[in-house]
């Protein structure tokens, strides 16, 4: 009986954890981590965490299939050539018939402006048409000329501020960017002065007339309306400046008059860092209404010159006021929920669209201790269009 893979390993679960060898539970990990299947910080969380074999196992079987279909087919593939005598005795001892082995045919090295890592969806998922207005323009040419500024803080003069796991989010981000086809410009631990000057260097890259969109991701410690630099200090002595970068100055950089080069074209800026100190959870009643939106918020987006400051998104890992978390071992909620969903979307669905399906794994992902609630939000968004990383297949009509 052929069954979906998904519930192909369902069914073989039991089994494949009390037989498989340590060696090829080590050799399926790291053929997953190749497919992109499994992310680095995934791999190093089922090895680090599960010591044994069968505990490790079970770990990968079971993470696999909750990624669905395609995600638990690449795992039968793998362990139908890593161990066809161990494949074919569990489908028998399950009572299914084991799928024939699929011989690879090697493909092509792609040069680096034309690798991809992940599947084209096929048919009406793609939307995308070059003589659209409603879409931002996406070309060859400007796909190889894309360029994205990294800047991570991760160790800090006081060691108390020291962010512990952000190197799984630089690690994460910046295979990410790659894998949308972005240069990746990328700075660690920088002073808030040094992160100006890295944004003011970055607005005149030459890559920037060509290309067709930037992304700008910032990672460190924050509060309300600014980005914290590694000299960052609670208490400043009288007459001694915070090192605090404004994120005002992001947009100030890359707006129309000082980097006309990105004029109409999506500058994408993601900060993970917290915007203040409050928890992002209150408890109520079930039928409590739901305030309106402040009264600040829309003024403001009322009073912001467009034609200066247009064709910006920018994605904050939390709401105003609010605390970010991330983990030690994988990083920050934010960075694994968008290399997630971009992983899985970014093919079909356009950059605003992204961002939604991000926000609602805040909601949904069972992952997140129930005491935590952490929001992530769209900010500041003067699109116009459309904006699709990929373009359309040639041949699509």
């Amino acid at each position: 009986m052929l069954l979906p893979p998904c519930a192909e390993l369902t069914k073989l679960r039991t089994t494949f954890v009390d037989r498989v060898s340590k060696e090829i539970v080590n050799q399926l990990l790291d053929n997953l981590l190749e497919d992109k299947v499994l992310n680095s910080g995934e791999q190093d969380a089922i090895v680090e965490e599960y010591k044994t074999t069968t505990d490790r196992a079970r770990k990968l079987i079971d993470t696999v299939r909750k990624k669905g279909d395609k995600a638990s087919n690449r795992l039968i593939h793998h362990l139908q050539n890593r161990d066809a005598t161990l494949y074919e005795d569990l489908c028998q001892t399950c009572g299914l018939a084991a799928k024939p082995a699929v011989q690879e045919t090697p493909i092509p090295q792609k040069s680096v402006e034309q690798q991809e890592s992940w599947e084209q969806p096929d048919g009406p998922a793609i939307l995308k048409k070059r003589n659209n207005r409603d879409i931002y323009p996406v070309t060859l040419n400007s796909v190889k000329n894309r360029v994205a500024l990294l800047i991570t803080n991760i160790t800090f003069a006081d060691k108390e501020y020291n962010r512990n796991g952000a190197e799984k989010d630089e690690e994460n981000m910046d295979n990410l960017l790659s894998n949308l086809g972005y240069e990746v410009v990328k700075y660690t631990n920088l002073t808030a002065k040094q992160m100006n000057d890295a944004l003011v260097k970055f607005s005149e890259h030459p890559k920037l007339k060509e290309t067709d969109s930037v992304f700008v991701v910032i990672m460190s410690h924050g509060k309300l309306g600014s980005v914290l630099g590694v000299n960052f200090k609670p208490d400043c002595s009288p007459g001694e400046k915070s090192d605090e970068l404004p994120v005002d100055n992001i947009y100030r950089h890359l707006n129309a008059a000082n980097c006309p080069a990105l004029v109409n074209k999506p500058k994408i800026i993601i900060i993970q860092a917290c915007r203040g100190d409050q928890k992002g959870g209150v408890y109520m009643c079930d039928d409590v209404e739901t305030d309106e939106f402040a009264k600040g918020d829309i003024e403001e987006d009322a009073l912001r010159c467009i034609h200066k400051e247009k064709d910006f998104i920018a994605f904050l890992s939390s709401t105003p006021d609010t605390v970010s978390y991330r983990t030690k071992s994988q990083g920050s909620f934010l960075i694994q929920f968008t290399v997630q969903v971009f992983k899985d979307y970014a093919k079909q669905d356009g950059i605003e669209e992204l961002f939604r399906k991000v926000m609602r794994k805040f909601e949904e992902e069972e992952e997140i201790p129930s005491r935590i609630k952490q929001m992530a939000t769209k900010d500041r968004c003067t699109l116009t269009r459309h904006f699709y990383l990929f373009l359309e297949e040639p041949n699509s009509t």
